[in-house]
């Protein structure tokens, strides 16, 4: 009757070992670390730099737990924070020789001890938000009217190759603020560019008058459109800003709108602010410029002359200065897409989409400059660098790619740099707060005492009021939480206070089935029932009502995961996971338990389950 077939205990014992093993890395804690990631795309990281950093560690007296390039960055772990703060300084010394032009992002994080084999299983620990493991916290303010005037100016340019192609024409075309003026000579003229950006410009809403002589256009950008802009703004930034982040390795940042115009970004483990505020800051963008090929140029070139009026001097990979143009051609903002690729000597490169505009724009260019310089400029931290000097073969439009002297990392960082592009619009600072490491341990550990005393005092009660049946329940409850911990560590779900807090109240929740269980059996042995009978009729009759304070319970987990947000998520998403491995472990994990010590027994007399009284006459039936 309470016998469990093997491939039960075969899920059980499954069930044991995964959690077992997922939930372990937990255990090993974090060790204080300086991460190294390339600043530029002209850098990178190799045995080299690993060499460097090997070298400035041992020149500074510091012995490190381990240092290893590992994917895209280098990890040097301490013993202590001391030692890596005195550690960090070092590396930035030896990577970053000139300060003002730093190469390499040398950062404080924290990295999990896990040993090797639980990494090569791809066992991990939880991710700790912000309130436990410490970080930094920013809240940024976007600047709309920044990006509705960025919009109003591309529009600007853009109306201005349209009337060329259609022959309209025109005395000027200013932007002013966020409208476009164009003024005309005539009425018919003004007639017809209205007509035109009504029909091709569909965000703008033209308005003609006269000023003096001339007949002035003024289009200002629609309510809608505008909303539209600074949602794509905000959207950009955001992508923008992950881009960045995750070039750091930091686990789970939290990035996320708040209200109509601000970010909040969250980096745990991050503990240096300057770091964090300059790797937000930090975006690139692509400019198309002809190179300068007069002789006044040349002669700046070469160094033995100025740079001519209207050109500016760059550099380019290998260190040599070209001198190119300051009107722009085309910018990151006709970007529409960047990709590795191979050229047709199979060597790395960039392929680069342009949207219709900048494909109509990259195809007059050609046209009409074959067999002349063309630079592409990539700059970043302010700061430009002749990526590409190429000769124009021949015409090309919307795709063409970036050729030179490229490893398949770097195409792959340029690319990466490319498709994340510039911020849509300027950000400030406008809250920041630094949760140190020391508070966030005094938290995890604050944390960890709620749900040990708890667990501790649930377990007891159970132990006293129904003895060995108290003990398979507090036995199953051990296994909920070993279950919950491995399911947030697979997930690699974020825990935050508030998940701890829901942690706790799991145990309660968790136990509430055990008593459901526990009293039924009891009730069936008041009403006669043999002992074997009553474990049995126990399980089964107390299922129906343990599933459905479960799944009410479910209801309204879901419910705040669905519609909450930040600590309320967190909340919630520990809430549902606890539901669920304390119904495996409540009901199923106990009764395999009970099956296995009573099962086995065919006489069985008695259960030790407590004390069972007749409620009518006050009469003890059962002791155990």
């Amino acid at each position: 009757m309470n016998r469990y077939p093997v491939w039960k205990y075969a899920i059980i014992l499954i069930a044991l070992l995964v959690g077992g093993l997922f939930a372990l890395p937990n255990v090993f804690g974090e060790s204080p670390a300086v991460q190294v990631s390339v600043a530029k795309s002209s850098d990178k990281l190799d045995a080299v730099a690993l060499s460097k950093v090997e070298d400035a560690l041992k020149t500074a007296g510091i012995a490190p737990e381990s240092v290893a390039l590992e994917g895209t960055s280098i990890k040097a772990r301490f013993g202590d924070a001391e030692t890596q703060l005195k550690a960090k300084d070092a590396i930035q010394k030896a990577l970053n020789p000139d300060a003002n032009n730093p190469g390499f992002v040398v950062a404080l994080n924290l990295l999990s001890r896990s040993p090797a084999w639980l990494t090569a299983l791809h066992a991990s620990p939880m991710y700790l938000g912000l309130d436990l493991r410490g970080g930094v916290h920013f809240m940024l303010q976007v600047d709309m009217q920044a990006a509705l005037s960025k919009r109003a100016e591309s529009l600007a340019g853009d109306i201005r190759t349209t009337f060329r192609e259609k022959n309209v024409r025109h005395s000027g075309i200013n932007r002013n603020g966020q409208t476009i003026e164009i003024r005309f000579r005539d009425a018919q003229s003004a007639d017809a560019a209205r007509r035109i950006i009504q029909d091709q410009f569909t965000e703008l809403t033209p308005v003609v008058s006269t000023d003096g002589a001339d007949v002035k256009l003024v289009a200002s950008i629609q309510p809608l459109a505008a909303r539209t802009i600074q949602d794509q703004a905000l959207k950009q930034n955001i992508t923008t800003l992950h881009n960045r982040i995750n070039e750091l390795g930091v686990a789970e940042p939290v990035i996320q709108q708040q209200g109509l115009d601000r970010i909040v970004v969250q980096l745990p483990g991050i503990q240096d602010v300057a770091r964090a505020k300059d790797l937000i800051g930090r975006t690139a963008t692509l400019e198309v410029r002809m190179v300068d090929e007069g002789a006044e140029a040349r002669a700046a070139a070469s160094g033995t002359g100025p740079v001519p009026f209207g050109s500016e001097r760059y550099l380019e990979r290998n260190g040599q200065p070209t001198i190119v143009k300051k009107q722009v051609v085309i910018t990151g903002d006709r970007l529409n897409n960047a990709t590795t690729t191979f050229d047709q000597n199979q060597r790395p490169a960039v392929s680069i989409s342009l949207d219709a505009v900048g494909g109509r724009v990259m195809r007059d260019l050609t046209r009409e400059n074959v067999g002349k310089l063309m630079a592409i400029l990539l700059f970043e931290r302010g700061k430009g660098e002749a990526i590409s000097v190429a000769r124009i073969q021949g015409e090309f439009g919307n795709s063409f790619q970036i050729t030179g002297n490229f490893t398949a990392e770097e195409t792959n960082s340029l690319a990466l740099l490319l498709r994340a592009g510039s911020l849509a619009a300027p950000m400030e600072i406008i809250e920041e707060r630094t949760i140190g490491p020391s508070l966030g341990a005094e938290n995890i550990k604050k944390g960890f005492d709620s749900v040990k005393w708890g667990f501790v005092a649930v377990t007891a009660f159970m132990c006293i009021y129904y003895m060995l049946f108290g003990v398979i329940s507090s036995i199953a409850l051990a296994f909920n939480l070993l279950l919950l911990v491995a399911v947030l560590s697979m997930l690699q779900a974020t825990l935050t206070l508030p998940g701890m807090a829901a942690m706790a109240l799991v145990l309660g929740m968790a136990i509430d089935a055990n008593v459901l269980i526990n009293e039924r059996v009891r009730e069936e042995l008041r009403n006669g029932a043999s002992p074997q009978a009553a474990i049995h009729a126990g399980y089964d009759r107390a299922w129906a009502t343990i599933i459905d304070s479960n799944v009410t319970t479910l209801i309204a987990g879901l419910a705040l995961l669905a519609f909450g947000s930040g600590p309320v998520r967190g909340f919630a998403v520990v809430h549902c996971l606890g539901i669920l491995t304390s119904m495996f472990s409540g009901v199923f994990f106990s009764r395999g338990v009970v099956n296995l010590w009573y099962g086995r027994q065919k006489k069985l007399k008695n259960v030790s389950i407590g004390t069972v009284w007749r409620p009518d006459s006050g009469n003890q039936v059962t002791t155990s």
